[in-house]
C-alpha cells in the first residue's frame, strides 16, 4: 500500500514522537531526591572516578526470575537505567536466582528480552557493549564467594548453625518487649562451621538446620533478630544444577551481589526500607577486621541502599502469586496476554517502549506510596502513538451500504492523509465505491435523542468521501437491519460541501464515518481482538479481598472485521495502526502467513481506544472504590464524629470539596492523600 506522494516507508511506526512538533524543547524537571543524592555524592568524589574523570555511578536491576517483569518494574527498570545514563555511568541487570524451587529458565529469557526493548539500549541480546552496559550477571555466579564470606562470620562469631525449623523460629520470634529466642545462639563457633559445612555437602534433609546471623534477639526492628542466611534446599538450580543444596537468603545475599559488582547506589522500593540496617550490618561484619595486612584480607566495597516509592496503577494487580494464578487457572492466555500488566504483554499490545519511559518519567520519583490512574500510562501511549501510527480504515462491525445513484461500475480513488501529525507520510488513495461497509453502531432505523450518525433521511460525512443521506433499509426475518439504501452528492467529494456565495460550506453535516469499499477485492477479512482492562475495579479485591471478584468480563471481545487488503498484506507482527475513529491496533504474533509462508491471516490487538473510556466523570466510576465517611474515619483511625472538621480544613487546605457530594464520600486515591496529608496535619486535641 505505497503512499501516492513522497513519504517514509509505508506504515513505518518509527517515526520521531515529535516529527510534528513546534520544535520547543522539553522543559527541564528540577532532579528527584535520589538524583539529589548521587549529585552530592559526585560533587564530594564519595565513590571515586573513572579515568576520564566522570564520577562513578553504578546502578543496577535485580529481578528474581519466578515470573514476567511487570509495569511495576517497568519504573524500576527506568530508573536504575535512566540514572546510569544521566550521570554516565553502568547499569548492571543481575538475576537474583537464590530461590531454585520458584524460578525457571522461561522467566529469565523474557527478563532479559523486557530489559532490552524497554531500555532499547542492549541490541543483539548483550549487556556488555554500550556505554552503560555493566553486564548481565547472575547472583549463583557468586554462591561460593558468598559462602566463604558465611564462613567467615562464622569464625568471627558473628553466625551460627540454628536447629530450629522454620515454625519454630518464628514462634519463638517475641513480640515488641519481647526478645526472640534460640537455643543454638551460643554454639561455639567450630561446631557451627562444621555444621555449615555438612551442610553444604547435603547431609542434611530440607529445613532441618539453618545458617542464622548474630545480631540482636531483641532489635525492635525485627529483621535484626538473627535473620536466616542460609537455608538446605536439595533443588536443581536452573544455572548450576545440582552443583548445590544450600541456598542463600536474599537479604544476605542481596548487599553482596552489590558489592562484588561495585554498584554505587543499590535501589530498592519502601518495603525493603527496614531492611536497610540488615543490608549494612553484613556488610560491615565482614569488613569487621579487614583492612591492610589483615588476615580476612581487605575490606571490600560497600554500596549505599536507596529506597523509593513503587508505582501501583489503578485497575492494575502486580502480585507475582496473583498473575501466576490468572495464567494457571486459565484467566488469560499465557504471562503475555495482552491483557496483563506484564511487560511482555504490553508490548504485544503495542505499547511503544518511548511511551512507558515516557509515563515512568512523568509519575516522578518519590517516597510517598500512592496509586497512580493506569489512565496516565494509556494516555502516554495515545501520545505517541498520535504522532507516530499510520492511519487506516477498518470497520470491525460491517454494515453493508448501497448508493443507489452511484453510476455502475465506477470506482473512485479518494486521497487519504496517511499521517496528519506527520506531513512526511504522504498519501495514499483508497477505492470509493456503489457498495461500502460502515460500522453497524454508526446506523440507527430509530434514533435515540442526541444520535447525529446515519438514519433514515439524515446526511452524513464519509470521510475522505462523500455526503450521503440513508433512503431506507432491508432487513432480515429477525427484523434486523441487513442494508442500508443511500444516495450520494456528487459535489461533496473529499468530505467537504461546496462553498456558498460567502466562500463558506453551504451546509453542515454532524457526524463523519470512516468506511470500506464492498466491492470484491477492496476489504478482507480479520481478526480483531478488543482488549478492555482486565480488572473493573479500581483496587481489585478491595471489597471481598480476593481480585479475581473484580474481573471485568467485557475484557476482551473477538470480531471479524473488514480491513483494507493492502494493510493485511504489508502488516508485520509489532507494528502499530490507528484504525480511524477507532483506535490503535497492533499485528500479534497469532498471525499467519506474515513471513510469506502459507496463507496469510492477519490479527490484531486494540492498543487502546482514541479517547479514555474510563475517564474521570462527576460522579464515581462503576466499581470504583469509594468511603463513606466513617469508613475513611477508621482508616484513618479518626472519631467518626471529627471527620467533618478533617475534611473542611482539607479542603481549607486546597483538598476537594469532599463535603458537597452527594452522597459524601472520598475515593481510593483522596482516601490516601488524605492519611498523608493528616499525618503533616494533625486534628488538634479535643
Amino acid at each position: 500500500m505505497k503512499p501516492d506522494t513522497p513519504a517514509k516507508p509505508e506504515f513505518s511506526t518509527e517515526r520521531s514522537p515529535h516529527a510534528a512538533g513546534n520544535g520547543a524543547a522539553a522543559p527541564v524537571r528540577p532532579p528527584h531526591f535520589i538524583e539529589q543524592i548521587i549529585e552530592a555524592d559526585n560533587a564530594a568524589g564519595k565513590w571515586g572516578a573513572h579515568a576520564d574523570g566522570t564520577p562513578k555511578v553504578h546502578t543496577r536491576f535485580p529481578p528474581e526470575p519466578n515470573g514476567y517483569l511487570h509495569v511495576g518494574h517497568a519504573k524500576s527498570i527506568c530508573l536504575n537505567f535512566g540514572l546510569a545514563k544521566k550521570y554516565g555511568g553502568k547499569f548492571n541487570l543481575r538475576f537474583d536466582d537464590t530461590n531454585p524451587v520458584k524460578e525457571e529458565q522461561e522467566y529469565v529469557e523474557s527478563i532479559i528480552a523486557d530489559v532490552q526493548w524497554l531500555t532499547g539500549a542492549f541490541g543483539a541480546g548483550s549487556f556488555d557493549a554500550g556505554p552503560h552496559a555493566g553486564g548481565l550477571h547472575y547472583a549463583s555466579g557468586y554462591f561460593e564467594r558468598m559462602y566463604q564470606f558465611a564462613e567467615e562470620l562464622v569464625r568471627k562469631g558473628k553466625a551460627y548453625v540454628c536447629d530450629l525449623s522454620a515454625e519454630e523460629v518464628a514462634s519463638r520470634r517475641g513480640t515488641i518487649g519481647v526478645p526472640a529466642t534460640s537455643p543454638f545462639r551460643d554454639r561455639p563457633s567450630e561446631e557451627s562451621l562444621r555444621l555449615l559445612r555438612e551442610m553444604r555437602a547435603g547431609k542434611f534433609p530440607n529445613g532441618s538446620k539453618t545458617l542464622r546471623a548474630k545480631i540482636d534477639l531483641a532489635s525492635p526492628n525485627f529483621n535484626l533478630r538473627d535473620p536466616v542466611m542460609y537455608r538446605i534446599l536439595h533443588e536443581s538450580h536452573h544455572q548450576t544444577g545440582d552443583a548445590w543444596c544450600l541456598y542463600p537468603m536474599y537479604d544476605w545475599a542481596h548487599g553482596l551481589e552489590d558489592s562484588i559488582e561495585g554498584v554505587t547506589h543499590s535501589i530498592c522500593t519502601l518495603e525493603f526500607e527496614d531492611h536497610r540496617p540488615l543490608y549494612d550490618w553484613y556488610l560491615d561484619a565482614i569488613n569487621e577486621g579487614r583492612g591492610p595486612g589483615s588476615a580476612w584480607g581487605e575490606k571490600i566495597h560497600h554500596p549505599q541502599q536507596i529506597e523509593f516509592a513503587k508505582l501501583r496503577p489503578t485497575y492494575t494487580v502486580m502480585s507475582k502469586r496473583n498473575l501466576l494464578k490468572l495464567v494457571q487457572d486459565g484467566v488469560v492466555d499465557g504471562w503475555d496476554d495482552p491483557r496483563m500488566p506484564t511487560i511482555s504483554a504490553m508490548r504485544r499490545r503495542g505499547y511503544p517502549a518511548a511511551a512507558i519511559r515516557a509515563f515512568v518519567e512523568d509519575v516522578g520519583v518519590t517516597k510517598v506510596e500512592s496509586s497512580i490512574d493506569v489512565g496516565r500510562l494509556e494516555n502516554a501511549v495515545r501520545e505517541h502513538l498520535n504522532a507516530t501510527a499510520p492511519r487506516t480504515m477498518a470497520v470491525l462491525r460491517p454494515l453493508r451500504v448501497v448508493i443507489e445513484n452511484w453510476p455502475a461500475g465506477k470506482v473512485d480513488d479518494v486521497r487519504f492523509v496517511v499521517n496528519p501529525e506527520d506531513a512526511s507520510a504522504g498519501t495514499i488513495t483508497v477505492p470509493f465505491t456503489g457498495e461500502l461497509f460502515i460500522e453497524r453502531e454508526d446506523f440507527a432505523e430509530v434514533p435515540p435523542k442526541g444520535f447525529h450518525r446515519l438514519s433514515p433521511g439524515v446526511e452524513v460525512r464519509l470521510r475522505w468521501g462523500y455526503f450521503i443521506t440513508c433512503t431506507g433499509v432491508e432487513k432480515d426475518a429477525a427484523g434486523e437491519v441487513t442494508l442500508v439504501r443511500a444516495t450520494y452528492d456528487p459535489a461533496t467529494r473529499g468530505g467537504d460541501a461546496p462553498a456558498g456565495p460567502d466562500g463558506q460550506p453551504g451546509r453542515k453535516v454532524k457526524a463523519t464515518l470512516h468506511w470500506l469499499s464492498a466491492a470484491a477485492g477492496h476489504s478482507v477479512d480479520a481478526e480483531v481482538r478488543l482488549f478492555e482492562r482486565l480488572f473493573s475495579a479500581e483496587e481489585p479485591g478491595s471489597r471481598t479481598g480476593n481480585a479475581l471478584d473484580d474481573l471485568n468480563p467485557r475484557s476482551r471481545e473477538v470480531v471479524t472485521a473488514k480491513v483494507d487488503p493492502r494493510l493485511a498484506a504489508a502488516a508485520r507482527a509489532g507494528e502499530v495502526f490507528q484504525f480511524e475513529r477507532l483506535g490503535y491496533f497492533c499485528v500479534d504474533r497469532d498471525s499467519a502467513g506474515l513471513d510469506g509462508g502459507g496463507a496469510r491471516r492477519v490479527v490484531f490487538n486494540r492498543t487502546v481506544t482514541l479517547k479514555d473510556s474510563f475517564a474521570a466523570e462527576a460522579k464515581p466510576r462503576a466499581g470504583a472504590r469509594t468511603y463513606t465517611l466513617d469508613e475513611a474515619a477508621l482508616d484513618l483511625k479518626i472519631k467518626k464524629d471529627r471527620m467533618g472538621e478533617v475534611v473542611s480544613r482539607w479542603a481549607a487546605a486546597g483538598g476537594p470539596a469532599v463535603g458537597t457530594r452527594t452522597p459524601v464520600h472520598v475515593t481510593l486515591e483522596e482516601l490516601r492523600q488524605l492519611k498523608e496529608w493528616v499525618k503533616k496535619n494533625p486534628l488538634p486535641k479535643g
